[in-house]
């Protein structure tokens, strides 16, 4: 299966990886965010996921505006049967969520349709939260609400913190 991998910060990075390991799947293409400033330089600094791709020979696209009709057509190019997004953080509109022949799904760090958007894990903690989780879905036009294809329960120990919930499986 061709696969098109949406994705940009820290929990992304196991899942494209995974992804990158799955046979008999081929990602074909990594649509990630620009470049942004960062550090006292403010110099241009890639996101997890473009770091992460460093020295592989993945296609990677990284544009400003990931629904623009030029965006949408190279991606149609790499001719997906499906589209995997996590971390992204980019509302993905119906035009681009109908390239895929088998559409688009997204792996969210909450068990929904509790914490939908962004920061979920933060949100967990400072609500005084005891698990969280992983929630795959199909994707729909509303963010975060697509029908639920999987659900992994993850509890939230007293001493975790945003990033300990997530870097990856801790068992």
């Amino acid at each position: 299966m061709r696969l098109v991998f949406f994705g940009s910060g820290q929990f992304a990075c196991p899942i494209l990886n995974a992804l990158l390991e799955a046979t008999p799947h081929e990602v074909v293409g990594v649509v990630t965010r620009p470049d942004r400033p960062a550090g006292r330089g403010r110099r241009p600094t890639p996101c997890a996921v473009r770091a992460q791709l460093t020295g592989r020979t993945v296609p990677i696209r990284a544009p400003e505006r990931v629904n623009a009709p030029e965006e949408v057509a190279a991606i149609a190019g790499w001719r997906p049967d499906l589209m995997v997004v996590a971390d992204y953080g980019a509302l993905l509109k119906p035009v681009l969520l109908a390239v895929p022949r088998l559409g688009a799904i997204n792996v969210h760090p909450s068990l929904l349709p509790k914490y939908r958007g962004a920061a979920p894990i933060p949100w967990a903690i400072a609500n005084g939260e005891t698990e969280t989780g992983v929630t795959v879905q199909f994707m729909s036009e509303r963010m975060d609400a697509g029908d639920i294809i999987l659900a992994e329960r993850e509890p939230i120990d007293p001493e975790d913190t945003a990033a300990t919930l997530t870097i990856g499986p801790r068992r």
